[in-house]
């Protein structure tokens, strides 16, 4: 099992993609170097996680800041925070809940270190508000995982379609049918892609 833990992680990923692609041969030096976005395991990064659901990232970053303020970001604070507290925060009630679900579940995050990514996700699926995308979010970025992919990611989905001149937006399973050729390091692709969608983007004059 690879982990992504530093620059070279990335860059031999790269090496990868630009060997066995001439589209990734081609993009990859207009977005290198790729940002290695690694954090801490546990709770605190899967409530993140939480936190920035279908918000934008700004709106995310203030929440989580006040969350940290208010010492509300382990689960013992998280079980013990009233509706207040959290509201104050600025979560909204389905957030709440889930926090809270999550911070009362016991999981022991320690042990997701040693578990392969399929078993790892399905563990974190179980969770309350924590879906397939959430938990390869998890993976990718507090656990360092190499191959996992995301692919219901909508901004995944249109890098892939501007990258590869597709006359359509493809979904999750025709992204991860693209997306074969690219393991063992598709969280290497995924940065790519999202580096590449934040190009394309600033090109069209959008943000």
């Amino acid at each position: 099992m690879r982990v992504i833990e530093t620059q070279a992680d990335l860059d031999e990923g790269c090496a990868h993609l630009a060997a066995i692609c001439p589209v990734w041969a081609r993009v990859l030096p207009d977005v290198h170097p790729l940002p290695l976005r690694r954090s801490a395991d546990g709770f605190a990064a899967m409530a993140s996680a939480i936190v920035g659901q279908q918000i934008s990232v700004a709106a995310a970053g203030a929440i989580w800041a006040r969350l940290q303020a208010a010492g509300l970001t382990d689960e013992a604070a998280m079980r013990d925070a009233s509706d207040e507290d959290l509201r104050a925060a600025g979560l909204s009630r389905p957030k709440q809940r889930y926090l809270r679900g999550i911070a009362g579940a016991g999981l022991d995050w320690a042990g997701l270190r040693a578990l392969p990514d399929d078993r790892a996700v399905a563990a974190l699926v179980a969770l309350p508000g924590v879906g397939v995308w959430t938990a390869e979010i998890y993976l990718k970025f507090a656990l360092g995982r190499a191959d996992v992919f995301a692919a219901g990611d909508l901004a995944l989905q249109e890098a892939a379609r501007i990258m590869y001149d597709l006359p359509a937006r493809p979904g999750p399973a025709a992204l991860r049918a693209l997306a074969e050729p690219w393991q063992p390091w598709r969280a290497v692709a995924a940065r790519g892609l999202w580096a590449y969608y934040r190009l394309a983007k600033g090109r069209e004059g959008t943000t």
